[in-house]
């Protein structure tokens, strides 16, 4: 018999407890398997705040460390300060990355801080009950915005990507998405080259993954992988924002 798929070394052989549907685990195996294929899992750290991906350490099989919400970036900094030699990567969803923790992502990529942040965007809150999210799309209805998102209200959805783009500090910024296996392909292609700069110590890295979240959404996994392509993609567009390059 031959072997054409295995669990990555970095993962743990354990059921994750994510929703059926939802692509956090992809997510998992991809960035797993990056560091399995860049041969840096014994120097590897990461860092997981709250919310979805809070059990992460139990799912990758090398150094993990959990951060106050919000704060990943913060804990990421210290760690990459102290132990340069490190591999250091923070694991953040929207309401994590882009509400609490606004001032964090930003102030460490403008300090180009030597990290990598993988950015889950599923458009809604997932552990804490599916309350509106900065990235929840306009007239989405979520548990806290029962009749749609009114951006006269609350304002349009945070592009992450676009706005960690205008800092001048050199850094590579990226956005992908999750929902089919060509996408998923160039999403890990994204994530290594994201690692790559950093392992070259170059420049705070930043990866974007479009997501889904049926359970949150109130929509059937396949049909969720719809909504993501008709509402999220022209909202959020994919490809890669800046790299280092551009700034020389």
């Amino acid at each position: 018999m031959k072997t054409i798929f295995k669990r990555p070394d970095s993962m743990t052989d354990m059921v994750t407890h994510y929703c059926p549907g939802c692509t956090h685990g992809t997510a998992h195996r991809m960035v797993a398997e990056v560091v399995d294929e860049m041969g840096i899992r014994e120097r590897t750290v990461g860092i997981a705040p709250v919310g979805c991906s809070v059990l992460l350490y139990k799912y990758m099989d090398t150094d993990m460390h959990q951060a106050a919400h919000g704060r990943a970036p913060a804990v990421a900094t210290g760690v990459k300060r102290v132990k340069p030699g490190l591999i250091v990567y923070s694991y953040q969803g929207d309401g994590d990355l882009a509400s609490i923790g606004t001032a964090e992502i930003i102030h460490a990529a403008n300090r180009g801080e030597k990290i990598t942040v993988v950015f889950i965007n599923n458009a809604i809150y997932g552990m804490t009950g599916g309350q509106m999210a900065p990235t929840t799309m306009p007239n989405q209805k979520t548990t806290t915005s029962p009749y749609g998102r009114d951006v006269n209200d609350v304002g349009y959805p945070m592009r992450m990507c676009e706005m960690l783009q205008t800092l001048r500090t050199p850094s590579y910024i990226a956005r992908a998405s999750l929902h089919d296996p060509l996408h998923s392909v160039q999403a890990k292609q994204a994530l290594k080259k994201a690692f790559a700069y950093q392992n070259e110590n170059k420049c705070f890295s930043f990866v974007e993954l479009l997501s889904i979240c049926p359970t949150n959404w109130g929509i059937p996994p396949v049909k969720s992988m719809d909504w993501l392509v008709e509402r999220m993609l022209p909202y959020y567009p994919l490809g890669v924002f800046k790299t280092p390059e551009d700034e020389e």
